[in-house]
């Protein structure tokens, strides 16, 4: 199936994107949301507050060995995180349902930018005074009775759409 090795995936080109994980608290979540990254070459994950990082062997049974390809680092609080990534020149986005949101199939990443995506909490999504310094926020439409979708599947869907706008 022509796989990489970790240590050429650590060598490939990235997606220039960044997933920050702000209070995830399953174990699965995180686990899934590393599996994905690796599937799309993110550049990295930066987990916040209460999100575990590797090594855990709940983590592992759903990352299934991508929090060893997958660049990631920690930052104990996520409004700093998203500072820090906007000092580096990153176009910062909480996804999140909120006041004059941009809809997914809306957004439009430009080609050489460099960006980061904030997912949030599985309960409480993205802090609000995280939400308020990021340059905005994207929204999943969604047409049924619920009004919020696992984080790892908006994980999977946000990632995907940047990927391929981008690629």
């Amino acid at each position: 199936m022509a796989r990489l090795s970790v240590a050429e995936f650590k060598e490939s080109e990235k997606t220039p994107l960044v997933v920050v994980l702000d209070h995830v608290r399953s174990l699965h979540n995180i686990g899934s949301v590393f599996r994905t990254a690796d599937a799309f070459r993110v550049e990295s994950l930066c987990l916040c507050g209460i999100t575990a990082c590797p090594p855990h062997p709940e983590m592992h049974k759903t990352a299934l060995g991508a929090e060893d390809s997958v660049n990631w680092y920690y930052v104990d609080n996520t409004l700093e995180a998203v500072e820090k990534l906007q000092a580096e020149g990153y176009e910062v986005w909480a996804i999140e349902q909120a006041h004059h949101s941009t809809l997914l199939h809306e957004w439009q990443p430009v080609a050489g930018k460099k960006y980061a995506v904030v997912l949030g909490n599985e309960v409480k999504g993205v802090q609000q005074e995280v939400i308020d310094c990021c340059d905005g926020c994207v929204e999943i439409p969604q047409f049924g009775t619920k009004h919020s979708l696992n984080v790892s599947v908006t994980a999977g869907i946000v990632i995907w759409e940047f990927f391929n706008k981008l690629k």
